[in-house]
């Protein structure tokens, strides 16, 4: 099962952040996204569509702490995500939509987010992919220097997921 180091925060200078993690990446995409959460009894279950790409059901699970925390997720690609949205509706009952355009940015083994949510404004999402045998503690040193290179401060850091944000 995959799992990361993950930060999220506010964007506290949205064009100097961007600027430093362009400097740092080795390839950029943007992405239009939207997520659909489904009520779930433990962990976090969403179904993500991404404009002119791929569909994917995505169960994940992550404290909801401020700062570096570990975060464990299964992905599966959904060929038909409006068949998929429907059942799970049915299933689980359908919670709050998250739509953003999001720049990704990939430096090594650490994916950049810096997404534009709708009805909540900006926001950086650090994902330090772990490797087989890497220490937790090497994941948050990774994250906290990503945080150091790109003016993240303690301040911005965000304990919950976008839904959870939303009125």
């Amino acid at each position: 099962m995959p799992s990361n180091i993950e930060i999220k925060a506010r964007a506290g200078d949205w064009g100097r952040q961007i600027a430093a993690a362009r400097a740092l990446a080795d390839r950029t995409e943007e992405l239009i996204q939207e997520d659909t959460f489904f009520n779930c009894p433990s962990g976090r279950l969403k179904l993500r569509e991404i404009k002119g790409g791929e569909s994917y059901l995505i169960f994940y699970l992550r404290s909801d702490l401020k700062g570096p925390k570990s975060s464990v997720y299964y992905p599966s690609a959904v060929k038909d995500p409006a068949s998929m949205k429907a059942l799970l509706g049915a299933a689980f009952g359908a919670g709050k939509i998250v739509k953003k355009t999001r720049i990704l940015l990939l430096s090594g083994a650490t994916r950049i987010h810096f997404d534009e949510v709708s009805g909540l404004g900006r926001f950086i999402e650090l994902e330090v992919c772990m490797r087989d045998g890497q220490s937790r503690a090497e994941g948050e040193a990774a994250a906290g220097a990503f945080m150091d290179r790109l003016g993240i401060v303690e301040a911005d850091l965000l304990d919950r997921a976008y839904a959870d944000m939303l009125a």
